[in-house]
């Protein structure tokens, strides 16, 4: 008819339905909890509520988006597929445990269970921050199939946040290396690093490597290990209690910037 399409996303627990072109610009969107339809040009609002009719739900409020930032309205013009707010805790792990379950028994644990479990864990910690003024992009993909399990932006400035799963385990830090447990220690600390550096080149700002151990029994770190700071996943929600670094534009702008794939793929 009009060839406009509309496509949910999830964030927060909230829905947000957005219309969008054919080439996949979004042109308005659907606030259900606040009975607004939104939109970002007056010329198409009658192509827009038709196309959104089969999901309107009683009244609603119609116009242009409250108060829209520079930084807002960038984020509108994303292609769906480039958009990484809506990745969830774990995404990487979700899609292929999907796409591969594994065997129904198994005589240990599936490990990429345990690593969801633990993105989780500290994606939901982190999620719950952004009434604080922060904003977390989960499963940052990066060239050559590695990723960042979280970006952290607010305030305090920036994080790229490395989780390991270490439930019921002891865990030793020794710059570059990190023992789990009795396993071979393994120089996990310059991958941390490494991922906090290619942000830092993609966002051209500084962002700050972090190791997120989650339900360890004890951690032991001898010598602060450079650059990269250690926490469990009970001291993430500290995170947010630095500030002093950016201002609110300056983290919408960050923000806008990290949720935009093709911003990672330069790195």
């Amino acid at each position: 008819m009009d060839g406009l399409r509309v496509i949910p996303t999830w964030r927060h627990g909230q829905e947000r339905l957005y219309v969008c072109l054919p080439d996949g610009r979004n042109i308005a969107w659907y606030d259900r909890e606040a009975g607004r339809v939104n939109l970002l040009g007056e010329d198409r609002e009658d192509d827009v509520l038709r196309a959104l009719k089969p999901f309107l739900t009683g009244p609603v409020a119609v116009g242009p988006p409250p108060v829209p930032t520079p930084a807002e309205l960038a984020r509108l013009t994303l292609h769906p597929d480039d958009d990484l707010a809506p990745n969830r805790p774990g995404e990487a792990l979700l899609v292929a445990l999907d796409r591969d379950p594994g065997p129904a028994r198994r005589l240990r644990p599936d490990p990429r269970r345990r690593a969801l479990e633990a993105e989780q864990t500290v994606g939901d910690a982190l999620d719950r921050l952004d009434g604080a003024g922060w904003h977390a992009v989960h499963s940052v993909p990066l060239p050559g199939g590695s990723r960042i399990h979280h970006l952290l932006i607010g305030p305090g400035g920036l994080y790229a946040l490395h989780t390991l799963y270490a439930r019921k385990q002891r865990v030793t830090v020794t710059d570059p290396m990190v023992t789990l447990g009795r396993r071979e220690p393994t120089a996990l600390l310059l991958g941390v690093r490494a991922d906090a550096d290619r942000a830092s080149y993609a966002l051209t700002a500084e962002v700050r490597p972090v190791l997120v151990l989650v339900g360890p029994t004890a951690v032991s770190v001898p010598a602060a290990p450079r650059e990269v700071r250690v926490l469990t996943d009970l001291e993430v929600p500290a995170l947010a209690r630095q500030g002093g670094v950016l201002k609110p534009a300056d983290v919408e702008a960050l923000h806008a910037m990290a949720r935009d794939r093709t911003t990672w793929t330069r790195v």
